[in-house]
């Protein structure tokens, strides 16, 4: 799965949802700044991730108060550096969701599509 266009590729996975929106945005901002530095950059939602690429989600996810922005900026962000956006399909079913309810641009895998990200990424962080 990974391009072979870029010298370092970055797999970071997200395991927190909507329950924990601390844990959020985090992922987005490293992933989008890594993929600045020229970096080939993936994120797989697996677990309760999932829940934050809901559509009626990512604008109701943010900082308390008006001290910064929605998820939906963080996701773009990253997604506009051309940061891609993976799912686990046990934790579509864990969650109730489908395909259909997440933002657009998100590709279901499943564990061995992940295990061969995860062994050939030069980095993979979880969150």
């Amino acid at each position: 799965m990974w391009s072979g266009e870029f010298d370092s590729k970055v797999l970071y996975v997200q395991t927190h949802g909507v329950a924990d929106p601390g844990r959020s945005a985090t992922p987005f901002f490293l992933a989008a700044s890594a993929a600045a530095m020229d970096c080939e950059v993936m994120i797989y939602f697996t677990m309760y991730g999932p829940t934050l690429l809901q559509r009626d989600v990512v604008d109701k996810i943010g900082p308390k108060g008006d001290r910064g922005q929605p998820l939906r900026h963080f996701i773009e962000q990253a997604t506009n550096l051309g940061v891609r956006l993976l799912v686990c399909q046990p934790s579509l079913d864990l969650n109730d969701l489908s395909l259909d309810g997440l933002i657009d641009g998100v590709d279901m895998i499943g564990g061995a599509a992940f295990n061969d990200l995860a062994l050939n990424a030069d980095a993979v962080i979880s969150f």
